[in-house]
């Protein structure tokens, strides 16, 4: 059986017990349906061979030898990850359009008796309500975006909102990736991939309260906010958290200890910002970087670097923009600095 997907929240409702991504590694790695895992039919090379086959032979051969190695994949499914699956396993099986390969598959698993269903149109459906979402389809609640300086705790701030009857799109997360120049965690995710998992939480949203967004650049790493969310997040307006410069230090020295548990790796991202600065300046950064004074760095950082470029930003805004005072941003201090950020949330989107 096949279904038809006409929405991104429908998929849930269907209740499958796996999702199962049939394409290539590298096509399930660039992108992939929600919860779905990898169980190729073909891997990356005898996708690649059995294409030149098409081409350069015929499509007879191709499919012959195609189904060779789909035979040969599938019993290696079956007798490992699938080894356990009970006789009522529902699971939903995909490819990427015209349907040969989960369909190939499907055909299996419903002959040893599982209730396999298919996707028609496969990840190039999926991937069509994507883009509908993210850049055809205004963000269909208020939009209200929490500023601050650098050092501000926004991002910590942000995810305490929801405590408080706030919804919240949490950005960095989803592009996996602090925002700045010192902001990678690690690999992020395709752009394919980032605008999928926005686009479920934004379809996710309730229209009736404003959602709240952390104030960032068009890009966060290498991801890009799509068009009609970045169009959204301009003219939103803001609650911005003001806290004194030293408490800020003392926030950043905390909130990134994996870079500076790396000595080697802050002082190039230090470096990286040569271009910008005078020489003598880069090396007092990277002086203190090697010291170990990490509060110190991240207040000449804010000083020479990061406030100037937000408060020029800043002052191109022309929109609403409330104001929160915290003295502190210890970890005891954020709760209380969330639940007042999320009552100006509900004045400024009202």
């Amino acid at each position: 059986m096949a279904i038809t997907l006409t929405s991104l929240t429908q998929l849930s409702d269907h209740g499958f017990d796996d999702i199962i991504d049939v394409r290539a590694p590298a096509e399930f790695a660039e992108d992939h349906l929600p919860g779905a895992i990898s169980l190729p039919v073909l891997d990356d090379e005898e996708r690649a061979r059995v294409g030149t086959i098409y081409k350069q032979v015929s499509p007879f051969t191709a499919r012959k030898v195609g189904a060779a190695l789909v035979a040969k994949n599938a019993a290696s499914h079956l007798q490992g990850p699938l080894a356990d699956k009970a006789g009522g396993w529902r699971p939903l099986v995909y490819c990427w359009r015209g349907g040969q390969r989960s369909g190939s598959f499907a055909i299996i698993l419903g002959q040893v008796g599982w209730r396999v269903e298919t996707l028609i149109g496969g990840y190039k459906t999926w991937r069509g309500l994507v883009v509908r979402e993210v850049y055809d389809t205004p963000v269909r609640a208020p939009v209200v975006v929490l500023d601050g300086n650098t050092g501000s705790a926004k991002t910590e701030i942000l995810n305490l909102l929801p405590q408080f009857g706030v919804q919240v799109i949490d950005l960095e997360g989803l592009a996996r990736h602090r925002g700045s120049l010192f902001g990678a965690v690690g690999a992020q995710p395709s752009q394919k991939a980032f605008e999928g998992a926005l686009a479920m939480a934004l379809a996710r949203l309730d229209p009736t309260r404003p959602v709240v967004v952390e104030a960032e650049s068009s890009k966060i790493g290498n991801c890009r906010v799509p068009s009609e969310l970045w169009k959204a997040m301009v003219a939103a307006p803001r609650v911005a958290i003001a806290a004194p410069r030293p408490a800020r230090a003392e926030y950043l020295a905390r909130a990134y200890a994996d870079l500076t548990a790396d000595p080697e790796r802050l002082l190039q991202t230090v470096g990286l910002l040569q271009p910008l600065h005078p020489r003598e300046v880069i090396e007092g950064w990277q002086a203190m970087a090697g010291a170990g004074e990490f509060a110190a760095l991240a207040d000449g950082l804010m000083e020479r670097h990061y406030d100037p470029r937000y408060g020029k930003h800043r002052e191109r805004m022309a929109v609403p923009m409330a104001e929160i005072a915290a003295d502190r941003l210890l970890p005891e201090d954020l709760s209380g600095i969330a639940e007042r950020v999320a009552r100006a949330v509900k004045r400024q989107a009202g």
